[in-house]
């Protein structure tokens, strides 16, 4: 009984390991597709629950990235990064505040680094596989390695035929549940050389905040 119970562990461990390896190639494929390009433009919904502070709200917007460089709406702002500084243009309020970016923002999920963000600190698992008006969406569940983590796990759904990201189902530790699904993704489009600029003098009269 002692043996057929030590074969049962390592047949489960097998299974498991390369089950993390399956999705650790596709991830890396995923990736890989996506550094291809010379850009990506992308609109977005989301949906942020809480039950317990009674949160319930929906977001949308558009992403515009490009190495390093990004151009996203979000929760009401525009934010820009240059690759040196990040600006978040709050149109309803006419502030922009300028700092640096920094680690603790990279480690954030959001339409900003929604393509990328799996690349490092998440055990990868390979889940269910789900079809979406005709699409498969194979997901992958990521659970951090630290665990200090603010998130508790994403499932992160890949579209099999095209390796672009679907969704994100994004548990947060405090209970929070932010969904991001991508409505439309193209790709090496003609970009404005304002897209990842940001000029004071368009915004005249505003409040511009340099927090560095």
């Amino acid at each position: 009984m002692k043996k057929i119970f030590i074969i049962l562990l390592l047949s489960v461990a097998s299974i498991s390991n390369a089950q993390s390896s399956k999705a650790e190639q596709l991830l890396k494929e995923v990736a890989t597709k996506f550094k291809s390009y010379e850009n990506v433009v992308f609109t977005y919904k989301g949906n942020l629950q809480n039950s317990r502070s009674q949160l319930n709200m929906d977001v949308q917007g558009e992403a515009t990235l490009s190495g390093e460089n990004y151009n996203v709406e979000f929760l009401g702002s525009t934010y820009v990064f240059n690759g040196d500084k990040l600006y978040v243009i709050n149109r309803e309020d006419e502030q922009v505040t300028i700092s640096n970016q920094t680690d603790k923002e990279d480690g954030l999920i959001s339409p900003t680094n929604i393509l990328t963000f799996y690349e490092k600190g998440y055990r990868a698992e390979w889940d269910i596989e789900q079809n979406v008006r005709g699409r498969k969406i194979q997901y992958i569940k990521l659970t951090p390695i630290k665990s200090d983590s603010e998130y508790k796990q994403v499932l992160l759904g890949i579209d099999i035929n095209t390796k672009h990201i679907y969704n994100a189902i994004v548990t947060e530790v405090s209970g929070t549940k932010a969904t991001f699904t991508l409505l439309s993704l193209k790709t090496n489009q003609p970009l404005s050389k304002k897209c990842f600029y940001f000029d004071p003098k368009d915004y005249d009269g505003w409040d511009i905040e340099n927090l560095d």
